[in-house]
């Protein structure tokens, strides 16, 4: 059986997803599809519009066959750690033949060029990534000069772009763990991955399809850009006050943490570096708490607003609000640990084709394959941080339950 893999977070799953997918069975010639999500919390630091588990049921009713979840330790990452993680886990199934990612170039040869060119990082690129920095330039702009002046030739703009930086790190990660998968890639279509504006019929981004959801507050909206799945379980969770969440659903349970901490305490957090501790101090004063007019409810739009530098983009800084809002510190999320990938595979969906992946899996798989979390003989750390990660989720809840808050313990594999 031929595999493809795909690293998605389908926030939500839309119709250019769907494109995605299709066209990755087609490019690979596989007969069946694995998927590793991100869960709960999001590359960009942003919490998920719905749950980890409904969005495990969307990939399944479009096609999918098999969904593994990221774990909260790389799913919140920059894009070489969040890359990095995703390959690891694909990787260690061991029934992996390929993976399609979606890109703004749909050229992959250039991209591999670059990638043999940096998989040994020398100090000299270190310098010249830092001399980026120190001009004022946020990361992935840094990044992409520092690149281009480090290998002659790269198109610094284009590496820029979200999805080629991340397909460059896919590469890079692929070097790294000496996999034999085939990295292969999709042109992203018709929307651009932060896409604000929809210019096409059936097509938008999903950053697009979150402000109608924030912004209009209907579902209705959504219908003409998305799978007929992903709408039946969006409306679900709707009526059932499960979603959408987005950041100030957690502006209390935030705040709290920021006010009780000092700064010397912020800054034993993952992603707060460079005196951003005493910037977030600074700032809270100036917050407007009980917000009026367009500021209602906006509490932690304003705080990034008030963080916010030329230096700093609000991606980073939504990621270092997440890891304090999650209680991540420096030593748990180290280099030491992230390096060694992923020591856990948590199944959150699967149908009969994808059941069979996993029964492949039993004699392939490098880690455990998790489908009930009490399975593993000793709790990883890891896992420990997705356990606490679906609890702070459910905070954003108009009602919580206690099942809500240890759902992991209670919520089997969805099955498609």
């Amino acid at each position: 059986m031929k595999t493809v893999g795909l690293i998605v977070e389908y926030n939500p799953l839309h119709n250019g997803h769907l494109y995605h997918f299709q066209q990755s069975k087609k490019l690979s010639g596989a007969d069946a599809s694995i998927a590793v999500m991100s869960g709960h919390f999001l590359q960009r630091g942003e919490p998920a519009v719905v749950d980890k588990w409904s969005r495990a049921e969307m990939a399944l009713r479009a096609g999918v066959d098999l969904v593994l979840e990221l774990p909260v330790a790389f799913s919140a990452q920059p894009a070489e750690w969040f890359a990095y993680g995703a390959v690891s886990a694909l990787e260690a199934t061991g029934v992996v033949d390929s993976l399609c990612f979606g890109s703004e170039s749909g050229q992959i040869g250039w991209l591999h060029a670059v990638a043999d060119a940096m998989s040994c990082e020398s100090a000299a690129f270190g310098e010249l990534l830092q001399r980026e920095l120190k001009a004022g330039l946020p990361y992935p702009a840094a990044y992409g000069r520092a690149v281009a002046a480090y290998v002659p030739g790269t198109d610094a703009a284009a590496l820029s772009q979200p999805n080629n930086t991340l397909g460059l790190h896919y590469l890079l990660a692929l070097r790294r763990l000496g996999s034999a998968i085939q990295p292969l890639t999709v042109t992203r279509e018709k929307a651009g991955y932060s896409q604000v504006e929809i210019t096409d019929r059936q097509i938008a981004s999903a950053t697009a399809l979150r402000r109608l959801l924030f912004e209009r507050g209907t579902l209705e909206e959504l219908v003409p850009y998305v799978p007929q799945g992903t709408y039946e379980v969006l409306r679900r969770e709707w009526d059932a006050g499960r979603a959408p969440l987005g950041w100030e659903a957690y502006a209390k349970p935030l705040l709290l943490q920021l006010l009780h901490h000092s700064a010397e305490q912020l800054a034993e957090y993952h992603e707060v570096n460079e005196g951003l501790e005493h910037r977030i101090k600074q700032a809270l004063p100036s917050l407007s708490l009980s917000g009026t007019g367009s500021d209602s409810g906006r509490t932690v739009d304003m705080l990034l607003g008030l963080l916010k530098t030329k230096r700093y983009t609000r991606t980073k800084l939504q990621r270092m609000l997440l890891r304090i809002l999650l209680n991540h510190k420096k030593p748990q999320l180290a280099v030491s640990v992230l390096e060694q990938g992923v020591p856990y595979l948590r199944v959150l969906g699967f149908n009969s084709t994808g059941r069979e992946l996993l029964r492949r899996m039993k004699k392939t798989a490098k880690v455990p394959v998790v489908t009930k979390v009490t399975s593993l003989p000793e709790a990883s750390p890891l896992l420990q941080l997705d356990l606490q990660a679906t609890s702070v989720y459910a905070l954003g809840y108009a009602a919580a339950t206690e099942k809500d808050l240890f759902r992991d313990y209670y919520e089997p594999p969805v099955q498609g």
